[in-house]
């Protein structure tokens, strides 16, 4: 089969073979990539017309116990300036963007154990009891099923966490030995498990990374079945062991983007920041092969800065939530609407 027969069995199979998906992704053409961006247009904008949902990004804590190779976050990175939020701070951004229109709160972290179970319920219930018509979810890397079962019952109502790569090789090149990718599955199954709204996702482009092992990727994403895929581009940070590694390419991610929208018609499928920093058009790229939330920044302005993942991280303009009516002219520009909506992840479809 050539590449253009191969994403229409994916369309009516919602899987395909992983020799099939190496081969789409190893020799795509131009042509093959704006069939799949049009057919993941297509499909998206039959399960959710032209909404585009938005989530209010708060990063709460620059501060991480892990020493992921490619994150500037990482413990071992002594050019950081690390903060904490407060529960205070915390509300007070969301006291800010409720009037927005932000009917999601994303609270994302590095694995700060100042912020235990105790305390991160607390601020979970505080939003949810000031804010009862919106949901809260967490990105805060792996615990127990305990804890998750915590945070849980305290109200949140998603949870986002990269499985980064499906493939047991490539995941010991990203991450030191303490870190695995059992571990990293197993929590994405305890999750969802759980009840939880689950995000897993990938970077595209990362050291090492072989079309074999996004083929595997797009297969465990398949078995997973999330309600969210968080792809963006591998982009460097000076201070990382991966510092002078080239960035993912823009096209890649684009296919990848669309062919999880064809495989998993009714996912909630970001435009990533991380598309936007490699190129000015980026969010809206992503809009167009299939995605359907973008995720501008309620985090303080002083601190924006300070949770760098990667290099030249945009955080303002567009990208942040005082810059909400300027997304609002960019999506409108290219026929999409920002809602005020939780965008809640359509059960009655899956």
């Amino acid at each position: 089969m050539n590449n253009l027969e191969l994403i229409k069995k994916l369309n009516s199979n919602g899987t395909l073979l992983h020799n099939e998906f190496v081969q789409i992704l190893a020799t795509f053409t131009k042509d093959d990539l704006e069939f799949a961006q049009s057919l993941a247009k297509e499909i998206a904008t039959k399960h959710f017309g032209n909404k585009i949902y938005i989530r209010g990004l708060i990063e709460f804590t620059n501060i991480c116990k892990q020493n992921c190779y490619y994150c500037g976050l990482r413990a071992e990175n002594k050019n950081v300036q690390r903060y904490r939020l407060t529960k205070e701070d915390i509300l007070s951004c969301c006291e800010i963007g409720y009037p927005l229109g932000f009917r999601t709160f994303v609270l994302q972290g590095g694995e700060d154990s100042s912020f235990n179970d105790d305390l991160m319920c607390d601020i979970v219930r505080c939003i949810k009891e000031k804010y009862p018509d919106c949901a809260v979810t967490l990105s805060i890397g792996e615990k127990s099923r305990e804890s998750y079962q915590k945070l849980f019952d305290a109200g949140a109502d998603r949870y986002l966490l990269r499985h980064e790569t499906a493939n047991s090789e490539h995941y010991g090149k990203l991450h030191p030995k303490n870190q695995t990718l059992e571990s990293r599955k197993n929590c994405l199954f305890e999750l969802k498990e759980i009840g939880f709204q689950t995000g897993c996702g990938f970077m595209v482009g990362s050291p090492y990374q072989t079309f074999d092992a996004l083929a595997e990727d797009l297969l465990f994403i398949r078995e997973l079945s999330p309600h969210m895929v968080g792809i963006g581009p591998f982009i460097p940070h000076k201070d990382t062991p991966f510092g002078d590694k080239p960035q993912g390419s823009l096209h890649l991610t684009l296919l990848l983007l669309a062919l999880v929208r064809i495989m998993l018609k009714n996912v909630l499928l970001p435009s990533t920041t991380a598309l936007g920093t490699i190129h000015k058009k980026g969010r809206e790229m992503g809009i167009l092969s299939g995605a359907n939330v973008v995720m501008p920044n309620l985090s303080p302005i002083e601190d924006r800065k300070k949770y760098m993942l990667y290099d030249g991280k945009i955080s303002t303009n567009e990208e942040a939530a005082e810059g909400l009516e300027l997304l609002k002219k960019r999506m409108k520009s290219i026929g999409y609407e920002i809602v005020t909506d939780r965008g809640d992840f359509p059960k009655n479809q899956f």
